[in-house]
Order: C-alpha cells, then sequence, then structure tokens
C-alpha cells in the first residue's frame, strides 16, 4: 500500500487525483494542471511535499562531515541559517541525490532528500559519518510545505506564529527555525516563496489558513511543469548514480577551490574534467509542431543525444526540454517526434524566471 502524508484527507476534500509517487499516494491535479501553473506564476500555490524527507546531522564535526559529503562546500556557509544546493556523490562520481542543505549552526545542518532516495540516502549518510563526532536522524514525522509565488511569503506572514517576524527578514538561500517552524526561502519552481518543515499539526493548520486565503493547492503535473520552466533537474530522469554534475549542468554546484577539501568525488570528477570529454546539457525550444517528452533522441552535429525532460510550457507557449549531448560544436539541432525531425532552438535554462521569459 502506498504512504499517505498527514494532508491525505485534506487533498481528497480538495477533489485530488492520486497517483503512485515514488510509494506515496500525491496528488497529480486538483482539476486543471494548467490553471494550477498558473496560480504559482501569478499570484501564489502550496505544494504538499512531506513524502520528501528532513535529515539532520548534528555534532562537534558536523561541519569536517558536511565538507566530506557533500560536493559543494558547506564552508561557504559563513552565517547560521544559510543555504546551499549540492549534489552527494558516489567515490566515481555519480549523483546519489540533489539536495539542498541549511547550515544552521556549526553543529546542526538539515538537507531534505528526494522521496524516491531517502532509504538509500540516509543509509549511506549513516555509513559515511563513521569515524566523525557527528549523528544523522532522518525527521520523517515532519512534513513539508512548499508555497510559492509572487505573492507567497506576504500570504504566509501571518501563518508562521512566532517565526514570522524572523520570515519576513529572510533572503534568498537563507532560513530560520523558530519553535514548530523551520522555514526556508527556497523552492523548486522558479518563484519567490516559502519552504515550511513543521509537524503534522501545526502543518494542517498552515494549510487551513492558506486554503482560507484562497491560496490553490498544487499537484506533481504542475510542479513538473514549473520546474521544467525553471531550468531545475528532477533526480532520476535528468541525472542518477550513472551522471556526474559535469553532465547534467550541475557543475555549478562543485566546489574544488579548497584543494586539501577531499569530498566524496572529487577525484573522478577532476579526472573528467582533465579529459574534457563530458556531454554537454543544453536546454532546447521547440521550433516546431509537436511535444518534446524524455528518451526522444536529439540529433546534432556532435552526435546524438537524447531529452532528459521535455514538455508544453504553459508559460512560454511553447514545447520546451532539457538535453545531454556529445560534447562538440552542436550546429543545427533536431529533435525526432514521431519519426519527424523536428528543428530545436538551443537556449541556456532558465526559461522562466519570476514570472518573466527568459530565452
Amino acid at each position: 500500500m502506498p504512504k499517505q502524508t498527514p494532508l491525505y484527507d485534506r487533498h481528497a476534500a480538495k477533489g485530488a487525483k492520486f497517483v503512485d509517487f515514488a510509494g506515496w499516494d500525491m496528488p497529480i491535479a486538483y482539476g486543471s494542471q494548467l490553471d494550477e501553473h498558473h496560480a504559482v506564476r501569478e499570484k501564489a500555490g502550496v505544494f504538499d511535499v512531506s513524502h520528501m524527507t528532513a535529515v539532520d546531522i548534528e555534532g562537534a564535526e558536523a561541519v569536517a562531515f558536511m565538507r566530506k559529503l557533500l560536493a559543494n562546500d558547506v564552508a561557504k556557509l559563513k552565517k547560521p541559517g544559510k543555504a546551499l544546493y549540492t549534489c552527494m556523490l558516489q567515490e566515481d562520481g555519480g549523483i546519489i541525490d540533489d539536495l539542498i542543505c541549511y547550515r544552521m549552526r556549526d553543529d546542526w545542518f538539515r538537507v531534505v532528500v528526494n522521496a524516491g532516495t531517502t532509504d538509500k540516502d540516509v543509509a549511506w549518510m549513516q555509513q559515511q559519518v563513521e569515524g566523525f563526532d557527528a549523528a544523522v536522524t532522518a525527521r520523517p514525522e515532519l512534513c513539508i510545505l512548499a508555497v510559492q509565488g509572487p505573492f507567497a511569503r506576504e500570504i504566509c506572514d501571518p501563518l508562521l506564529g512566532k517565526a514570522a517576524e524572523a520570515a519576513a527578514e529572510l533572503k534568498p538561500f537563507t532560513a530560520v527555525a523558530e519553535g514548530p517552524w523551520f522555514v526556508g526561502r527556497t523552492g523548486y519552481t522558479g518563484e519567490d516563496g516559502f519552504e515550511i518543515i513543521t509537524d503534522a499539526e501545526h502543518a494542517l493548520k498552515l494549510w487551513g489558513g492558506l486554503m482560507d486565503a484562497h491560496v490553490v493547492p498544487i499537484g506533481l503535473g504542475a510542479r513538473d511543469t514549473l520546474r521544467l520552466e525553471a531550468g531545475m533537474n528532477l533526480y532520476g530522469q535528468d541525472m542518477d548514480e550513472s551522471v556526474s554534475p559535469l553532465a547534467c549542468g550541475l557543475e555549478w554546484t562543485v566546489s574544488m577551490a579548497d584543494e586539501t577539501r577531499d569530498f566524496n568525488g572529487r577525484a573522478a570528477l577532476e579526472a573528467q574534467k582533465a579529459a574534457g570529454d563530458a556531454p554537454v546539457f543544453i536546454g532546447v525550444v521547440l521550433e516546431g509542431r509537436g511535444v518534446m517528452r524524455a528518451h526522444q533522441k536529439v540529433l546534432a552535429e556532435s552526435g546524438d543525444g537524447e531529452l532528459t525532460s521535455g514538455g508544453f510550457s504553459p508559460t512560454m507557449q511553447a514545447s520546451i526540454g532539457l538535453a545531454r549531448l556529445p560534447p562538440g560544436e552542436l550546429g543545427k539541432v533536431t529533435v525526432e517526434i514521431r519519426g519527424r525531425e523536428v528543428p530545436a532552438r538551443v537556449v541556456t535554462p532558465p526559461f522562466v524566471r519570476n514570472g518573466d521569459v527568459l530565452v
């Protein structure tokens, strides 16, 4: 039987259509997926992402452990509450998972891992922490609500209790922990907003307050079109354990500035960079008729590749995608759709950010 978040009954009451996602009953839409997408771009929407798991890393050597565990360097987070996006790598450079890491204190970090990778992520972290004065604790009892959109923070302000004042002052990629509330100014949509971690009781109250404020509940369908417009990778689709950050547009999440920091996968990434043969990862906008989908063939002068993500952009009213291709001069690029080669324009993601079309 699929698992259910504490908000399952609230979703059902809103008419959610459920799908099995990574072993969870999750809403894919409550009605019109297009309306949900536009609600986030134009006002605000709320996502129940409680199928994801918060993991706390605590202890005197938490900093040293996190500098070993992650490809990005937590030493760059100089102030409490700062966050960064990063990957957790195998020794061969393959991506175990991508995640956001919050440095709340020198002895307390919080990361949020994907639903489909939670068990392997936690097992990997607990294996890796051996020898460090630190502990890894999964927090599956906590709920996570993402409130995203240009008015999201304003709407949340009266609903966050004692955390409201501090949350109102947050800069992008920072977080605050106050009482039962953990509030990060982060997201997966290309819009402003909060990701809020709290217990089930407060999550239910927050959901009720958001519904009273006419915030639209958003399912996985619109979540995917929003993240694709934002040019954000989806684990298991654009990347996985067979792909390094160099092959999926995430080289910027790898920090090699400190030559003494021997993080997991560093040697493999250095060898890949030296070889100079990593695939290129690009954005594409279809210029002919059709809709791009993952795994369709992409043809270029450098060789054949494939779409890792693709779909229709409600904001752009065009088909967009992310693609991995052999290195070299791309030249003319086409996508094979139902036996036809359809021309596509190469762009640099994101496609849309804060409601504005960028390509």
